[in-house]
């Protein structure tokens, strides 16, 4: 059984919601500047109306309250707040007042708000100022700086989330070029993977230090994996590289915050690309999360490589699969062609962070699914979303079972996404939401059956 207390909700984000991008003084980011740049998404669009969220935040909340949500995960666009994005520069009280009010509107409907100051959408000044996530004395403290306005704006809110998967602003951003700012380094990805903890690091202990208020306040960081199999059961070398996997895409951030440093297999593959914490850094970063925030959605085979790495591999030097040895397919195809279901990959991969680090809380922050063809189905068709339905009772089962017989302490679930919106290099070709938006006919919102079967 689930705790009575844990928290049912769906999740967001702002640069995929909320539209409105020139409205009331925002300034503009780095995803603002990347969908500008002919091929980078994939129908060519942006986020410049998306859901018109901003506009609609009472209609948001109303769906909410209709889906029977106890809380609502969304971010926080840094340049409504600061559009320049720095500690020295103006401050956007329309910003301010906007997200105070939808604070304020959300705890009055019975929904608790989970709040995320970064998910991606980084202000553009920043980055054209002094790199942005690169540079490691100055982004870290205008971080810091943005995180204390909005602690210091929304004294009601008691959950707070710094970073969404640092993993997807460092490898896609720096690293292949796919997300904004769509730099393509072989270094650039660790620099950036580094600074990001230590923002973090440097604002949990403000928080901690000046605005946590009530013990049941709390503070985490939001992760992105993949569980992982070995592509041959039987080999060492595989069972290893599936190891080796989960550490460069989940530890990469986990064990310097629950450890202390980074894994010793990173550390054996990128040698001095890894930047090495500073004993002030590392006192920023170790212990900082009250929570483990656990974005997850699909698993794979791993196979070693008997070659050397090669200077762009971020894997740990191994092939992902959807097949192992024996042919079996680790789930159907989606829409995305990362993402294939594997419920017991979900239970494993609980596990698999609980033991690491000792059994934390776990709020599942991010969890649900792409259809295959889905954005091609006539309305009628797209409401009847079975596929999406069967995944959601799936994992649920997987994380029930991973609670009761395994020992894990999950305390909260949250749906990706409320709807339909934005994704990224996709654009809005791709759907993960539980409602459908209708982008051609004024952004209006229909509930899917996997909305009304979920909580």
């Amino acid at each position: 059984m689930l705790p009575k207390d844990f928290q049912w909700g769906f999740a967001t984000a702002a640069y995929q919601i909320e539209g409105a991008i020139d409205k009331d003084g925002r300034g503009p980011s780095i995803w603002d500047t990347f969908c500008a740049i002919p091929g980078k998404i994939a129908d060519g669009s942006s986020g410049v109306t998306a859901c018109d969220s901003y506009n609609r935040t009472a209609e948001d909340i109303a769906l909410l309250k209709s889906l029977g949500a106890k809380s609502y995960r969304f971010s926080i666009s840094w340049s409504r707040i600061i559009p320049k994005g720095g500690r020295n520069d103006p401050v956007n009280k329309a910003g301010v007042n906007h997200y105070a009010q939808f604070v304020d509107d959300l705890l009055e409907a019975g929904i608790t708000p989970f709040i995320t100051l970064f998910h991606w959408d980084l202000p553009e000044e920043l980055h054209q100022r002094y790199g942005g996530l690169l540079n490691r004395e100055e982004f870290p403290l205008d971080f810091e700086n943005y995180a204390r306005i909005m602690f210091q704006s929304l004294p009601k809110v008691k959950n707070w989330i710094t970073f969404n998967e640092p993993l997807c602003s460092a490898i896609p951003g720096y690293g292949s070029g796919t997300f904004a700012p769509g730099r393509q380094s072989t270094s650039e990805p660790w620099t950036v993977g580094h600074n990001l903890l230590v923002a973090h690091g440097r604002a949990v202990k403000a928080y901690r230090e000046e605005f946590k208020t009530t013990s049941d306040s709390q503070i985490g960081i939001v992760l992105n994996g993949d569980f992982t199999y070995p592509w041959d059961s039987s080999d060492p070398a595989d069972r290893e590289a599936a190891e080796r996997r989960l550490e460069f895409f989940t530890a990469w951030f986990a064990d310097p915050i629950y450890l202390g440093d980074y894994p010793a297999s990173m550390r054996r593959q990128l040698g001095d690309r890894l930047p090495t914490f500073t004993a002030e850094e590392k006192a920023f970063v170790l212990g900082s999360n009250d929570f483990y925030g656990m974005n997850h959605y699909t698993s794979n085979y791993i196979r070693h490589r008997t070659s050397p790495a090669t200077a762009d591999d971020t894997v740990g030097n191994v092939d992902c699969l959807f097949y192992n040895k024996q042919g079996q397919c680790i789930g159907p195809e989606t829409q995305s062609p990362w993402l294939r279901p594997c419920a017991t990959g979900f239970r494993d991969f609980l596990v698999w962070i609980s033991k690491r680090y000792n059994y934390p809380r776990i709020y599942v922050t991010e969890n649900g699914t792409s259809i295959k063809g889905e954005n091609d189905l006539p309305k009628e068709k797209i409401l009847e979303d079975d596929f999406r339905v069967k995944y959601y009772n799936d994992y649920i089962r997987a994380m029930v079972t991973a609670v009761t017989l395994d020992g894990v302490n999950v305390k909260g679930y949250f749906a990706w996404s409320l709807m339909d919106n934005f994704e990224w290099a996709d654009g809005y070709v791709t759907r993960f939401g539980v409602t459908f938006v209708d982008y051609e006919n004024g952004q209006q919102r229909f509930p899917k059956k996997s909305a009304k079967s979920l909580i």
